[in-house]
């Protein structure tokens, strides 16, 4: 036989493979399918990507998280994300790279590792009180909640805080401009949710609309999102034009973007969240705060943030403005209006408290207050101190207040640095809207306001 007829059957099983998969693909009965089957050539070449430097699967992953939607598949409240694949490429990147690490005994370490074990040890507490599926749901959102503390110490304690974040911080800033567009554009045009989504409206003359939430679960967390970086924007701006991330025009044009993306979500949190930020940024800066440059400026950026929005969405930013009006008009006289029914939530946890000492020592487990019948009924705290006494009992609570503690510590201590600075302002405008909303849940979200903690911490 030739040499040629030799070549032919030596590749003949591998063509047959080829064209078996090529066919595969095309009969696949959905889109879906067809996307699964279509997917080993383009992860394995990116896996190999990923894996040539330590911090490369972090900035996937953020993208991942701010720019991709959750799947349509019956999981969860939303249905499973994509990032959370780029997540388990990262896991295996901590033990591809495990020689490197060196965590050291101190305070925020210690603090994380307890708050996690509590909360962890708090499902034990959810299969007791609720039963295996409640247990199940609990350990999953400990288990979301952990992939935050591990982008952590990954980036705190090992070489994957090495390189260039200001690079790294100048791509995710326009990752976070394109999210807020999105947002946008999706309210103005309503399109259909890509997944399952927090029924949250807004009711004007011209209709009932579905507040902005871009990609993300609910309108709060695009709130929560765009005033971090908010506070990002507003640090660089106080910083040397060398030590900023991103030039001044950009940082102009993307805030006025992320800005409008803020009052569209119509999150009242959020913008308590930004004013308690904005404040220490200035107490911060209290020494050479030029008072006749910062007050035009930021008359400025906000009479042409309050233009653009007022321009493209008049109805809506007259109610958004009669919002935020009334709930400081009417706060004391009308308060459960004005917390949007929250009130009936906090005094029914309250009731149980007070009707059940003993269990507030150690909780019904977490996350299962809004997923379970313990109380006769499922109920949303929207109050993060509220539902951790609930749910994990005074040693949660007193654990989640002892890490933000120490998370505000680190910030102040690296407050010469970007990172510190920027952490510490955020995190305490975080524990202002902690009173209005559970951020815990924003899984999505924490694991890039920690590794900004990491960097903090590495400065």
């Amino acid at each position: 036989m030739s040499e040629r007829g030799l070549s032919i059957r030596a590749h003949a099983p591998l063509g047959l493979v080829f064209g078996g998969w090529a066919a595969a693909i095309a009969l696949a009965p959905s889109a879906e399918m067809k996307a699964a089957l279509a997917a080993p050539p383009v992860a394995l070449p990116a896996t190999w990507w990923i894996f040539q430097r330590p911090a490369r699967w972090l900035m996937v992953f953020f993208a991942s998280a701010l720019l991709l939607p959750p799947l349509a598949a019956p999981i969860g409240n939303s249905g499973p994300h994509p990032s959370l694949l780029i997540a388990a490429i990262g896991l295996v990147a901590g033990l591809v790279w495990l020689p490197d690490w060196r965590i050291p005994a101190n305070a925020l370490t210690a603090r994380f590792i307890i708050f996690l074990g509590i909360l962890t040890a708090s499902v034990a507490q959810a299969a007791f009180h609720s039963g295996a599926e409640a247990a199940a749901g609990s350990f999953a959102r400990v288990a979301l909640l952990g992939i935050s503390v591990y982008v952590f110490f990954y980036t705190a304690y090992t070489r994957a805080g090495d390189g260039d974040h200001m690079r790294d911080v100048r791509l995710l800033y326009w990752i976070a401009v394109a999210a807020a567009l999105f947002a946008c554009v999706d309210f103005y045009f309503q399109f259909p949710a890509p997944a399952g989504y927090g029924p949250q409206f807004v009711w004007l003359d011209s209709g009932v609309y579905r507040r902005a939430q871009g990609l993300f679960y609910e309108a709060g967390t695009l709130g929560n999102f765009c005033v971090f970086f908010l506070v990002m924007l507003a640090v660089a701006l106080a910083r040397p034009r060398t030590e900023a991330p991103v030039s001044r025009k950009g940082l102009v044009i993307g805030g006025l973007v992320i800005f409008a993306a803020l009052v569209l979500s119509y999150s009242r949190g959020s913008v308590v969240n930004l004013l308690t930020a904005m404040a220490v940024l200035l107490w911060l800066n209290r020494q050479r705060v030029r008072w006749s440059r910062v007050i035009p400026a930021v008359a400025a950026f906000g009479g042409a943030a309050a233009f653009v929005t007022w321009k493209v969405f008049p109805a809506f930013a007259e109610m958004y403005w009669l919002r935020l009006s009334g709930t400081t008009e009417f706060f004391f006289s009308a308060t459960e209006g004005v917390l949007s029914g929250r009130v009936a939530s906090w005094r029914t946890l309250l009731d149980w408290l007070v009707g059940n000492p003993w269990g507030a020592l150690f909780g019904i487990g977490y996350k299962t207050l809004p997923y379970s019948d313990y109380l006769g009924m499922p109920v949303v705290a929207d109050n993060m101190y509220l539902s951790l006494l609930v749910e994990t009992g005074v040693v949660g609570l007193g654990a989640m207040l002892w890490l933000s503690a120490a998370i505000l510590r680190a910030g102040y201590k690296a407050r010469a640095s970007m990172w510190g600075a920027w952490i510490l302002c955020f995190w305490a405008g975080q524990m202002a809207q902690m009173l209005s909303a559970d951020v815990l849940t924003y899984w999505r979200l924490l694991p890039i306001y920690f590794w900004v903690l990491a960097l903090a911490v590495r400065a």
